[in-house]
């Protein structure tokens, strides 16, 4: 049986989001808020009432009574730690690709295959060099660039030893992950690890689950996750305190409204030089808009407004409410974070959903894949996309509420 709906206030805090969240109501517009109040949660799982197997088809088995085990023996504190090893797998899979992509992308650049981007922060590009011990002396930008990224590649990959940065955290802490054998050897290989020694038959001590599990979380916050944020500054520049603004009332009624929304500033960081373009502008207001307004959701936001101060529409938790305006022609996103309810809210309005990474797409969804190599070019194609969408709007209502915020 579902529970009980939450008065409004109870759902969120946020006014502008109360403001939506009665406008979902009155078109009886499915959100995340009143799918959570529909859900009746599994009484499976909760660890005081139990742990549910899915490791294989023996199952699933539903450990509920005390000393109870699985069919092939596993017992209920091995089933727990397989199933957060193998949600921490799964999440740092997805955290550290973005930073091999990223990788590649500084690759493309320093070869001069990735026309519209270029190392903006020569300063962090040396100062990461020298941090893995690559040499700098008398070479060329392009030269150190191509070495740091191969480098940063060959983390993923790498099959023993441990890895580079691990040895930026503090003293202590390093000693201890090499004490408790802790120490990453590879990005990948620790994924791989525990997605092995999960699997039916294999590892069924719990302590020493988690351990592999700890060790494939650190290989993503001292490996992909670093090598992500370190590459980002030196390909876009390192973030400094700019004043922006934040919520729903950052969007514009009388503008071209495109929400970027996801993890990847190789995507959004395009989406910003584009819609600065003059020729997209006129083109905007040849079809009635006053310009192009650009803000970002969740994640993405972050990226682009503590580097370029674009504002951001909300967090996680807007990304619906921010369709649900009627004020956003499109909304581009790329990897995680992204509900797949997006394309069923945009069916009552104009908004347009656009897919961009080759590892995602999202059911009624438009997909325009994105590449580094054609950049500039998808990005515009992307704008104007959402341009010729503008007419297509209906009524609007944007709370008139925004902060100012210095990320």
């Amino acid at each position: 049986m579902a529970r009980k709906g939450r008065e409004i206030s109870e759902r969120s805090m946020d006014p502008a989001a109360q403001a939506i969240l009665i406008r979902a109501d009155m078109l009886g517009i499915e959100t995340a808020f009143t799918r959570a109040e529909q859900m009746v949660p599994c009484n499976i799982g909760s660890g005081k009432s139990g742990m549910c197997c899915k490791n294989c088809f023996m199952g699933p088995c539903r450990i509920t009574k005390d000393g109870q085990t699985g069919i092939c023996g596993a017992t209920l504190e091995t089933i727990a730690a397989r199933n957060l090893a193998r949600a921490i797998a799964s999440g740092a899979a997805a955290h550290s690709d973005h930073g091999r992509d990223l990788a590649f992308t500084l690759e493309a650049v320093a070869r001069g295959e990735a026309p519209g981007y270029a190392i903006r922060d020569v300063a962090k590009l040396w100062d990461v060099a020298a941090r893995v011990d690559i040499p700098t002396e008398g070479r060329t930008t392009n030269d150190v660039a191509l070495d740091v990224a191969r480098k940063a590649l060959g983390e993923f990959g790498q099959q023993r030893g441990e890895l580079t940065y691990l040895k930026s955290a503090p003293k202590k802490r390093y000693e201890l992950w090499k004490k408790l054998d802790l120490s990453p050897r590879g990005i990948d290989r620790e994924i791989v690890d525990t997605m092995h020694r999960t699997h039916i038959g294999d590892d069924q001590d719990p302590v020493h689950i988690l351990k592999g599990a700890i060790r494939t979380a650190i290989g993503d916050g001292w490996g992909g996750s670093m090598w992500a944020t370190d590459i980002s500054d030196i390909l876009f520049g390192t973030p400094s305190p700019k004043v922006s603004q934040v919520n729903l009332g950052v969007l514009k009624t009388d503008e071209v409204n495109i929400l970027v929304h996801g993890h990847e500033p190789t995507l959004s960081e395009m989406i910003v030089a584009a819609v600065q373009d003059p020729e997209l502008i006129d083109y905007a207001k040849s079809k009635g808009a006053a310009g192009i307004c650009l803000a970002g959701i969740c994640c993405t936001a972050n990226e682009v407004m503590m580097r370029q101060g674009i504002p951001s529409a909300g967090n996680f938790l807007h990304q619906e409410l921010a369709i649900i305006t009627g004020a956003v022609e499109a909304m581009v996103v790329d990897v995680q974070c992204i509900m797949q309810a997006l394309p069923n809210v945009a069916e009552n309005f104009h908004t347009k959903v656009v897919t961009t990474s080759p590892k995602v797409k999202i059911t009624g969804a438009l997909h325009m894949e994105f590449d580094e190599h054609h950049a500039m070019e998808v990005a515009k194609d992307i704008v104007r996309l959402a341009i010729d969408n503008y007419q297509n709007r209906g009524e609007v209502m944007i709370p008139d509420i925004t902060e100012d915020v210095v990320p």
